[in-house]
């Protein structure tokens, strides 16, 4: 059976770090592509970044390039998002996510979601 699960939210002041880990079960991570998302209240889920399954290439979205780093486990079949100088607006329940083979920025054909874990930036 997949499962992902999410660890490593928390709060944090703007300025801080968070270190996010998915924890891939029931999958090959040489199969399936992981992208993080993120929501916030009211607001559309957002693709932030993807690492594809063949070659580990990745994917950031222009709010967060530069300040997050996608990394693949592949003995521990985990997912990690190193997430650097955040800021407010990065506040939100980030979630990972398994599609097959290649990476998108949309959520739509992604078959696999985690429950998220929250994440908050304030002093």
């Amino acid at each position: 059976q997949v499962q992902l699960v999410e660890s490593g939210g928390g709060l944090v002041q703007p300025g801080g770090s968070l270190r996010l880990s998915c924890a891939a079960s029931g999958l090959s991570l040489d199969d399936f592509a992981i992208g993080w998302f993120r929501q916030a209240p009211g607001k559309e889920r957002e693709g932030l970044s993807c690492i594809s399954s063949r070659s580990g290439s990745t994917y950031y979205t222009n709010s967060v390039k530069g300040r997050f780093t996608i990394s693949r486990d592949d003995a521990n079949n985990t997912i990690s998002l190193q997430m650097n100088s955040l800021k407010p607006a990065d506040a939100a329940m980030y979630f990972c996510a398994a599609k097959r083979n290649t990476c998108s920025s949309w959520p739509w054909g992604y078959d696999y979601w985690g429950l998220g874990t929250q994440v908050a930036v304030s002093s």
